[in-house]
């Protein structure tokens, strides 16, 4: 649904409010400290996977916290869990309706990230020679990853690797057009950046914070609602 356009001097108001309360990138509701090492990079991609399937952002983050905690926080580590420890870990995050084949995939794709790239997705990142385009090449070859998910890898990993960004994919610019604000990624970057006060203003944290928007509606109403009554107190 898009709401209705609000006034620029507003429209700084919903990005501020926005930012604020729903500015952390998925990676980091996680638990995942994202660097360019191994291990943080190999978390974001289970994550990832799990976002990638139709089921609640909160379960897959949940399940991934389950998954790390297991012990599974590498691709070797992974690879060598048993199919029912990666099954009990989902469920315990709540990934049950989609908790058996994924289990299936992340193995599979543990053993990708194994054999192709030594369990080192900056070896993926240097076979594309950081080219934005052929890394999402790279990344459809994962087991579990179609073109959302890819584009959800992206826009975490741009904070790490510049390459991928500046990114606010079509997700990102639905949750700005339910918000009120212009559907324009050259725009919302720019005043995402004028927030000085404001933390979480890079494209990855302002890209999460807009599909949290996008996928809930309650999530852009209530912004909605705070920064109108900002704005008419001011």
């Amino acid at each position: 649904m898009t709401a209705r356009t609000v006034s620029p001097p507003e429209q700084r108001e919903v990005l501020r409010v926005l930012l604020d309360e729903h500015g952390p990138t998925y990676a980091e509701e996680a638990g995942i400290r994202l660097r360019d090492t191994p291990q943080p990079l190999y978390r974001l991609l289970v994550l990832t996977c799990l976002l990638s399937a139709r089921i609640r952002s909160s379960a897959a983050v949940a399940s991934a916290r389950e998954l790390s905690e297991a012990g599974m926080r590498s691709a070797r580590a992974m690879a060598d869990a048993s199919w029912q420890d990666r099954v009990d870990a989902l469920g315990r995050g709540g990934y049950r309706r989609y908790d058996e084949s994924t289990a299936t995939q992340l193995g599979k794709a543990a053993e990708l990230v194994i054999d192709k790239y030594g369990g080192d997705l900056r070896r993926m990142r240097e076979e594309a020679g950081r080219d934005a385009g052929k890394l999402r090449k790279l990344l459809r070859e994962v087991p579990g990853l179609g073109p959302a998910g890819v584009e959800i890898f992206l826009r975490e990993v741009q904070s790490v690797w510049p390459e991928a960004g500046p990114l606010l994919d079509d997700k990102a610019l639905e949750g700005a057009r339910r918000l009120g604000l212009p559907a324009d990624a050259e725009t919302l970057l720019k005043a995402a950046e004028s927030l000085r006060s404001t933390p979480h203003t890079d494209p990855a944290h302002l890209a999460a914070a807009l599909v949290r928007a996008a996928v809930d509606s309650e999530v852009a109403d209530a912004v909605r609602t705070e920064a109108g009554a900002t704005a008419e107190n001011r």
